[in-house]
């Protein structure tokens, strides 16, 4: 990429931090529009499911392939073509006639989004070669993903109440038409002196994995376990699982790197990504409908209530790399952990005490958990790998954090499904008892992201804790693989 102006360099900064909000908003706004789908489609709670899952599967089974695509035919035709697609998407999704509809459309909306995040952050890690101006970049960059996520259940409770859930799709036309315009005039393109050559038999390996594991575990409550449609579903996910491992063993260059989990605290990384995005999903899910029905909350008033856990979320991630400096890594992961542990046990001992204060306390220590840990793990992770292979195997801890995040969404979601046994999700009595297992496994993923905090950083890493942190579309040590 050629030396650009200083001027050139912050609207390629401010394109590709609109492209990471854009995706911030959408994994939080639509959660706070589920009770007025619910009413305008009749939707089922696993209709719910699948409509905030769809979009987070769909982006995390192509991100890794939309990042290595950026590297091989160019990062500005796949960033303008993930715009242009998510856009598109958006578009649809607000004029949805039915559910069925909606959820197709949430998976063309994903993958216009897994074309987003990654690429987007290698354009940035290009266009500041100096270190700490791409440092200081890459903070900016994980803000806005940050500040996406904290004002995306304000607006869309905002415009559900002013208008309807649909606005909350309308809400992303500005951004990609804007940010589309910017990137057309001001983004160069850019490419890897050395791109991974495609891996397609893999990807397909990991759409056959992960779309029937959901379907299964969404759908189970309400066919039955046993039941043939989701019997078949677990073992064509197996099936999948097993041929993926086989396969990618065999490849130079898989697009998943198995060697990577021969380190511990890579390993034990994916596993908190895994803990502390699954209980993520699940939290916002649940508690969108937790504030709308069994407390009676408009959409705005609970909008402003998931501002508490993603604010905090937002704040902490940006200062977790300073905390770190000071205090270490590992006190932090360990510190996060427990706090993650604290939430879901308070929720789950006063489920159904709708005392203010105590909702309070539950949901920034949430949020603070989440935004500690996610930066953290990230970089203790890839501390023990060479580092030009830090950004695909940061890309690869993020990815397995997105499939988890849609996962936590079908198994918390699940739980509550089948605890209601038909009551309606306004019984708060029944809510409360239907719920209470669901926190208890937002607890242990709290105490389990603690004790894997122990686990990466039990050796001594081969980077500072002050190196710059990860973020949540693959960054790690400042810039991705490809951009080193």
């Amino acid at each position: 990429m050629p030396a650009l102006t200083t001027h050139r360099r912050r609207l390629v900064l401010a394109v590709c931090s609109a492209a990471i909000a854009m995706i911030g908003i959408d994994v939080t706004a639509l959660n706070v529009a589920l009770p007025a789908m619910e009413h305008e489609l009749a939707a089922s709670v696993s209709g719910m499911q699948w409509a905030v899952a769809s979009y987070s599967l769909a982006m995390a089974t192509l991100m890794l392939y939309a990042g290595s695509t950026g590297d091989r035919i160019g990062r500005r035709k796949v960033l303008l073509a993930g715009i242009a697609v998510f856009t598109a998407a958006s578009v649809l999704c607000a004029l949805a006639p039915s559910l069925p509809v909606l959820i197709g459309f949430r998976i063309l909306q994903g993958i216009g989004a897994a074309g987003l995040g990654p690429v987007s952050m290698a354009i940035v890690a290009n266009a500041f070669p100096a270190e700490r101006e791409r440092v200081r970049a890459m903070g900016l960059w994980l803000a806005a993903y940050g500040l996406g996520l904290a004002v995306g259940p304000v607006v869309g409770g905002i415009l559900v109440d002013a208008v309807s859930w649909r606005a909350v799709f309308w809400l992303n036309i500005p951004f990609g038409i804007v940010s589309s315009l910017i990137a057309l005039r001001s983004v160069p393109e850019s490419r890897a002196e050395r791109p991974r050559r495609p891996d397609p038999v893999a990807q397909l390996l990991v759409v056959a994995l992960l779309g029937p594991l959901a379907y299964g575990v969404i759908e189970a409550p309400r066919a039955g376990w046993t039941a043939p449609v989701v019997v078949a579903c677990f073992a064509v996910a197996a099936a999948s699982c097993a041929a993926l491992l086989g396969y990618e063993r065999r490849r130079t260059e898989p697009l998943i790197e198995l060697g990577f989990f021969r380190d511990p605290r890579f390993g034990g990384a994916i596993a908190a990504a895994t803990a502390v995005f699954g209980t993520f999903g699940g939290f916002f899910f649940l508690t969108a409908i937790y504030l709308q029905k069994p407390l009676r909350m408009s959409a705005a008033e609970a909008g402003l209530w998931m501002l508490l856990p993603a604010g905090a979320l937002a704040v902490s991630s940006v200062y977790a790399g300073r905390l770190a400096q000071r205090y270490g890594r590992r006190p932090l992961l360990v510190g996060a952990g427990i706090a993650l542990a604290a939430s879901g046990a308070l929720v789950a001992l006063f489920t159904g005490d709708s005392s203010r204060v105590l909702i309070a306390v539950e949901y920034v220590l949430f949020g603070l958990g989440v935004g500690l840990s996610t930066p953290l793990f990230i970089s203790a992770g890839v501390s023990g790998l060479p580092p030009d292979r830090a950004g695909l195997a940061s890309g690869m801890i993020t990815t397995f954090g997105r499939s988890a995040f849609a996962m936590g969404v079908a198994v918390l979601g699940a739980v509550l499904n089948a605890g209601l046994h038909g009551a309606p999700l306004t019984d708060a009595a029944a809510f409360a008892s239907a719920v209470r297992p669901a926190w208890w496994i937002l607890a242990a993923g709290g105490v389990a992201t603690a004790l894997l905090g122990l686990v990466i950083t039990k050796r001594k890493a081969a980077v500072p804790d002050g190196a710059p942190d990860g973020a949540p579309d693959g960054t790690a040590n400042g810039a991705p693989e490809s951009a080193r």
